[in-house]
């Protein structure tokens, strides 16, 4: 393998075997020197076991098929497991057949946390743990569950611990401006990764910055609209509701901003904590009104409200509209319903952004068959909103049948989740060059490697440093172009800009951290270690202690639209430690099923999904699970609200804040339950 001497520079300690983290820009090749160590390590330490750990699915191919697997196929097995791998199901038997195995960061924390001997292993069966984006190694985040495991067993003793050699581009601030926060933030991350050093080049910088040049950085800015007659109609709509919810508070706020739907959001729980149906429901349709004031400023007038026309026609099938509440914003919807398609329709005063993103496109992609490129946007809607509207556009039409859409698979109420084998099947077409361009949420933003890539354009997008410098550093072509387009003057290119400044002081904090003396730069890791085991406890404690404020059998649920209590607290089981289901065999008559099955587009360990299920009144609630071969209706606390016996009543978005403990699964039992002798 040959490496660039900064690369050799950087690595140096790491075939020490000390624990480093690799500071590098992006495209400089620092998977390229992660794949040296590992060599080197299996080839120097006996019984050798590596995992590469990633934060998103589709870098576990990418690591595989590019990287490790051609460079070291000659001497070891590398796997590569993600979410669609049967082999998931059994890692502790392929840590055993493999030399190297890289996988997400979940898989193995799923493993670590396993009772089954089929998928179970300890931190310290493995020797090397290379941490791909090791920025993430912090708070709640998966990769700092994993290391919390190996710094409680360091302040034990343990010397059996594995070598840590993390990656990136981006530590970032912490959210900081300040100089001392944020090089306590990388402090923190040091200590997280029980770094023993930041590495990056000094005596090769030149070297680097010849094989690593950055892309061109434009500012695309653009005017608002002189004259915008559908947001006012859209507003003018929702202060009409505004007046007949008579709530004091909501006048005060610019209509169609993230804070505006902060408020509204409070709103709605408050209205599900008090059981008004009219406060409730009035806020989830002015959030949807918002939503579309957002959409508007993203993308067409025409996809803000095509939003608002899909949301109203299943209201109207999934609700019975004997509410009267409802009944009045059908009513609204449908008097401002022509009014909004004619005006979304004029093309005279359409968004001058997608002016810009056409022109941009066309100066790229309009005379080079070449270019390859990514446009970030925020939502996936907006994703497939500038696809369309791509496809609708006479000069761009073209180029739309050669680019798709990239967005994450977690399930969203806006639009269709890609599944994991979708999302690979995107990446390898573009990689390939069959597609040439992406419209892409912030999943590509992190480690995707097209080397041909020569066009990154930042759409509208309000972000931190980190995912700035990421978002750039896709661009990895020579003479390459990272553009910023935005509202001339707006918050998003003051956002960008406050983010040049925000890298400048990360990039300090670094510097200073690596010139801390030795001694004090390790005292200050090893009473941060201690400081984060301590703090984790304390915030265990409290979570314990939120779990006995009430006894599950005193906790009633609720449906959060209609009120129906409809389970009781120690109706419910929880399945895998994660999915909460209701095992009473009656629970199904609150509730009607879909006939199509969801599709996850992966295997399940013990269960596969069925229908999406909802409470007679149309609310959603979550999804039916063959359990094997048991159907249980898995719900999400988000559509419920509960109720203590003393009168208390709350919601919550998560299950791990209920105030009670809910038993993990008896099989047995539940089989007593659902099919009786």
């Amino acid at each position: 393998m040959d490496l660039y001497d900064y690369q050799w520079e950087v690595i140096e300690p790491a075939l020490e075997g000390r624990n480093i983290i690799i500071w590098l820009p992006t495209g400089s090749g620092k998977t390229r020197a992660a794949v040296y160590v590992t060599k080197r390590h299996l080839q120097n330490k006996r019984n050798a076991k590596v995992a590469v750990l990633v934060n998103k699915v589709h870098l576990v191919d990418q690591h595989y098929s590019k990287e490790f697997h051609p460079h070291l196929k000659d001497q070891f097995e590398v796997a590569a497991i993600s979410g669609d791998s049967n082999e998931k199901f059994f890692f502790a038997d392929a840590m055993k057949r493999y030399n190297v195995i890289i996988c997400t960061a979940q898989i193995l924390q799923n493993a670590l946390t396993a009772q089954d001997e089929e998928r179970h292993v300890e931190l310290t069966d493995f020797t090397l743990l290379v941490i791909d984006e090791c920025h993430h190694t912090h708070k709640d985040g998966v990769y700092n569950k994993i290391m919390e495991i190996y710094t409680e067993k360091k302040l034990r003793g343990d010397r059996e611990l594995p070598q840590i050699l993390g990656l990136t581009a981006s530590p970032g601030t912490g959210g900081s401006n300040k100089f001392e926060n944020a090089k306590l933030h990388i402090l923190q991350i040091c200590a997280n990764l029980d770094a023993r050093k930041i590495m990056s080049p000094k005596t090769h910088r030149p070297q680097l910055e010849e094989k690593a040049p950055q892309p061109q950085k434009v500012f695309d800015l653009t005017d608002q609209r002189a004259w915008d007659p559908f947001e006012e109609k859209l507003k003018g709509v929702m202060m009409s509701i505004h007046e007949y919810l008579d709530v004091p508070g909501l006048f005060g706020t610019e209509l169609g901003t993230q804070i505006y739907e902060q408020k509204i959001v409070e709103l709605e729980k408050e209205g599900a904590v008090e059981a008004s149906r009219k406060k409730r429901v009035c806020a989830l349709h002015l959030r949807k009104y918002n939503d579309a004031l957002l959409i508007h400023d993203t993308v067409r007038m025409l996809d803000a409200f095509k939003t608002l026309d899909i949301f109203y026609t299943l209201e109207k099938i999934r609700k019975t509209q004997n509410d009267p509440t409802e009944q009045f914003l059908f009513r609204v919807f449908d008097e401002n319903q022509g009014t909004l398609r004619q005006l979304a329709m004029d093309k005279t005063n359409e968004n001058p952004k997608l002016l810009q993103l056409e022109k941009t496109l066309l100066e790229h992609f309009g005379a080079s068959a070449d270019s390859r490129g990514i446009i970030f946007t925020r939502t996936r809607q907006s994703a497939h909103s500038l696809h369309e509207w791509m496809g609708a556009t006479g000069g761009l039409a073209q180029l739309a049948r050669k680019a798709a859409v990239l967005t994450g698979a977690g399930s969203s109420s806006q639009t269709k989740h890609m599944t994991q084998n979708e999302q690979q099947e995107v990446i390898q077409r573009f990689r390939q060059g069959e597609l040439k361009l992406l419209v892409s949420t912030s999943v590509a933003e992190e480690g995707l490697d097209i080397p041909e890539c020569n066009i990154v354009i930042r759409y509208g997008l309000m972000t931190n440093e980190t995912a700035m410098i990421q978002a750039r550093g896709r661009a990895r072509k020579e003479t390459s172009t990272y553009s910023v387009l935005a509202n001339r003057g707006g918050k998003e290119e003051r956002r960008e800009r406050t983010n040049e400044c925000l890298e400048e002081l990360m990039i300090r904090a670094i510097k200073a951290v690596q010139a801390m003396p030795e001694a004090e730069y390790l005292l200050k890791i090893g009473e941060l270690q201690r400081d984060s085991i301590i703090s984790r406890k304390v915030k265990q404690q409290k979570l314990d202690d939120k779990k006995n404020t009430y006894r599950a059998q005193d906790v009633r649920i609720h449906c959060r639209n209609c009120h129906e209590p409809v389970a009781y607290g120690d109706d419910l089981r929880t399945v895998e430690k994660s999915h909460h289901v209701n095992i009473k065999p009656d629970f199904k008559i609150y509730y009607r099923v879909s006939d199509t099955p969801i599709d996850f587009g992966r295997e399940m360990i013990d269960w596969t999904p069925g229908g999406s299920i909802s409470c007679h009144c149309g609310q959603e609630w979550g999804m039916e699970m063959i359990y094997r071969a048991v159907t249980l209706p898995a719900i999400s606390i988000k559509n419920f609200v509960m109720e203590a016996l003393d009168g208390k009543r709350f919601t919550h978005k998560k299950w791990k804040d209920v105030p009670f403990a809910v038993e993990e699964l008896d099989y047995a039992e539940v089989c007593e339950m659902h099919f009786p002798e």
